[in-house]
């Protein structure tokens, strides 16, 4: 037993002087190696925009919407390039959003008083705006509309700009980031222009395989597309998403998908006149 406790004990030190020296120099002489060779790998760089992202968000749970939108543009503006900057532009446009559907002030925001003969397509084209934004802004249900009724109308200024390579819809108020819109896939012809010219044909709603309009019972509950004009092949189409995860509504054989809450949403903010431009 007296061997082994000898050989143990010889283990114990010549395998702690061995290791004492494969770090003090073996270790250290392989780092500068590596250094020299240009290998080594900088420290992660501090994420120094995180505080400043966080608390643009918390502005928008805090319901602060002016303030979150003011504090997201200073953001972006501040990190062109920055970690958080896909996230801080997706935000900027839910609080867009936000702001433009709901009673808060605005200079775009006027009031209309609902006269006798009115209908929401006159008023809408009237007042340079789109039906379906009408009653989303007054919360309607339905096309019936009250004389004397006091509607809150909003007319932006919207223009498209389709980024193929980015995968992002692009939604541009007075020539300026609203929001964006996220492709999640894309049936295009191989061959492409570098950049396109069109504006939105059309917008359309299916049920049941068949067209339906605004003031139908089944327009709810319909699939939305939009058709652009000047670029073939190109429809805005719906895919599923967490809201609507059964379509009836197959996809057409060429266009780019968004999600269907996406395609939705936007189909109501825009017309057949507006302009949209498709770059790589």
């Amino acid at each position: 037993m007296k061997w082994l406790f000898v050989l143990l004990l010889a283990l114990v030190i010549f395998g702690g002087a061995a290791w004492f020296g494969y770090n003090t120099f073996v270790k250290e002489e392989i780092a500068v190696k590596k250094e020299q060779r240009g290998e080594v790998t900088p420290p992660p760089a501090p994420d120094i925009s995180l505080p400043e992202f966080q608390a643009a968000a918390q502005l928008r749970q805090d319901g602060k919407l002016t303030e979150a939108r003011d504090a997201l543009v200073a953001f972006i503006q501040k990190y062109p390039s920055g970690k958080h900057l896909e996230e801080a532009r997706d935000l900027l446009g839910e609080v867009n959003i936000d702001i433009l559907l709901s009673r808060h002030p605005s200079p775009e925001k006027t009031e209309y008083i609902v006269k006798p003969g009115d209908v929401l397509a006159k008023i809408s084209r009237k007042l340079k705006t789109t039906p379906e934004l009408i009653m989303r802004m007054n919360n309607m249900s339905g096309t019936m509309l009250h004389i004397g009724e006091h509607l809150l109308i909003s007319h932006p200024d919207l223009s498209i700009v389709i980024q193929r390579k980015a995968n992002l819809v692009v939604l541009l108020n007075h020539g300026t980031f609203f929001k964006q819109y996220h492709v999640r896939e894309a049936k295009l012809q191989a061959k492409q222009s570098a950049k396109i010219t069109a504006k939105v044909a059309e917008t359309m709603a299916w049920k049941g395989g068949k067209r339906v309009g605004i003031g139908s019972k089944e327009y709810l509950s319909s699939t939305r597309w939009i058709r652009l004009a000047g670029a073939p092949a190109y429809t805005l189409y719906s895919v599923p998403d967490a809201a609507h995860p059964n379509l009836e509504q197959p996809p057409p054989p060429a266009g780019l998908g968004l999600a269907a809450s996406d395609v939705e949403e936007l189909s109501s903010l825009v017309n057949n006149k507006t302009p949209v431009t498709i770059t790589d």
